[in-house]
């Protein structure tokens, strides 16, 4: 997709003296006394905001925080907490500044951070008033919330069609760039991995790639619904009986194109769901009515991490087990390790293929980790995102 990208309005001069906004992804977990436990999207927005310091711009940052109620700020919802772990990253002050809409004092060299936008009236529906007030204040806006780009929000969608110049930031561009070359230009095979309990979540997702992997490695409950669907019994393990049907069609649609979901030969079973539950390895024939599936089993493990290996493309999201249960761990390790090893590129996003990443250490062997939950699974679904899209059509004229 055609953007104007901020790294390049910054290498061309063209943010100096200007007023830049960036719109980032500052939504991060907080105990109950407030205290930020993992900084991640803080940190990754870092580089945004330096390069347009470096640029000498006038920066106004903002974000959402949690799920404020439209025009009632409360204490809970604020920013402060993050102002000063950017402070800390940045190494200088971040003054946060509050009822921000009708002007921001902003000097070029300077930062502060925008009080919570989601405290704005208007913005989550994208009020075209809200929206124009919001482009006034700015000469360049610059779009860096890859969490947030598949909602059409005030401060993602409307400044952007409103401001003088509208920009996609690094981080956006870096998802761009993953997703371009995980799906619409991929190095064969495309191997794509699909899990999580339910099959009615992912169902669009698994119809929408059906239709242009190579192989698709379902997981989980899912992986149980297509167990069901390829005759097989899954005991009392988790799967929706109701949309076996559907499992069917995306099974067909992939074997007309010669393409193949591959179905567990073997499993791990447990008679009860907890972490202590005694694990025991079973063809994938001789599930018993009171077993409960927790894995794949080894042998399935050995096939699915060959096809890994030999991967053009992985696209990622979903431990195939309940890898947070040791004894049930296996798989969702194999899958890793396999992914790692792979001369592939991968992208890989989703808040538990995320945990299980950490988990094994393989950070650094997966080509690109999105930042995005709803955003990843929406780009899988094969949507444009609206973020996305405004871009685009700034870019074009």
């Amino acid at each position: 997709m055609n953007v104007i990208r901020f790294t390049d309005l910054c290498a061309q001069g063209k943010a100096a003296g200007q007023r830049v906004f960036i719109r980032a992804d500052l939504n991060v977990p907080q105990d109950d006394q407030g205290n930020i436990t993992e900084d991640t999207r803080i940190r990754a927005s870092v580089p945004c905001i330096q390069l347009a310091l470096d640029a000498g711009a006038a920066v106004m940052v903002t974000s959402h925080l949690g799920r404020p109620t439209e025009g009632e700020f409360k204490p809970e919802d604020s920013l402060a907490p993050v102002a000063k772990r950017l402070g800390e990253l940045l190494g200088r002050d971040v003054p946060l500044v509050a009822n921000w809409v009708d002007g921001v004092d902003v000097k070029p060299g300077q930062v502060v951070l925008l009080e919570n936008c989601r405290v704005n009236k208007g913005e989550k529906k994208n009020d075209e008033a809200l929206a124009r007030k919001l482009a006034a204040l700015t000469d360049i806006y610059v779009n860096d919330a890859f969490g947030t780009a598949h909602r059409a929000e005030a401060t993602t969608y409307g400044i952007a069609q409103f401001a003088k110049i509208a920009a996609a930031g690094p981080l956006l561009a870096a998802e761009m760039d993953a997703i371009t070359k995980a799906l619409a230009q991929p190095k064969r095979p495309l191997v794509a991995i699909v899990a999580g309990s339910k099959v009615s979540t992912k169902l669009t997702i698994l119809k929408s790639l059906s239709a242009n992997v190579d192989q698709l490695i379902v997981g989980g409950g899912i992986a149980n619904t297509f167990m069901l669907a390829a005759g097989l019994s899954i005991g009392k393990s988790l799967a929706e009986a109701d949309l076996v049907d559907q499992a069917k069609a995306v099974i067909e649609a992939m074997r007309a194109r010669g393409a193949d979901v591959p179905i567990p030969v073997d499993v791990v079973t447990a008679k009860t769901f907890a972490a202590d539950a005694p694990a025991t390895v079973k063809d994938a024939n001789d599930v018993a009515d009171d077993d409960l599936i927790l894995d794949i089993g080894p042998k399935t493990a050995a096939i699915l991490s060959a096809q890994l290996r030999e991967a053009g493309t992985i696209v990622w999201n979903g431990p195939v087990g309940v890898f947070e249960f040791d004894a049930f761990a296996g798989g969702t390790k194999a899958i890793a390790q396999a992914i790692a090893e792979s001369s592939a590129f991968s992208i890989a996003g989703g808040g538990d293929t995320l945990a299980a990443i950490a988990k094994y250490g393989i950070e650094k062997q997966v080509g690109y980790i999105s930042t995005g939950g709803g955003a990843f699974l929406e780009v899988l679904e094969g949507k444009t995102l609206p973020a996305f899209e405004i871009l685009g059509k700034r870019a074009a004229g």
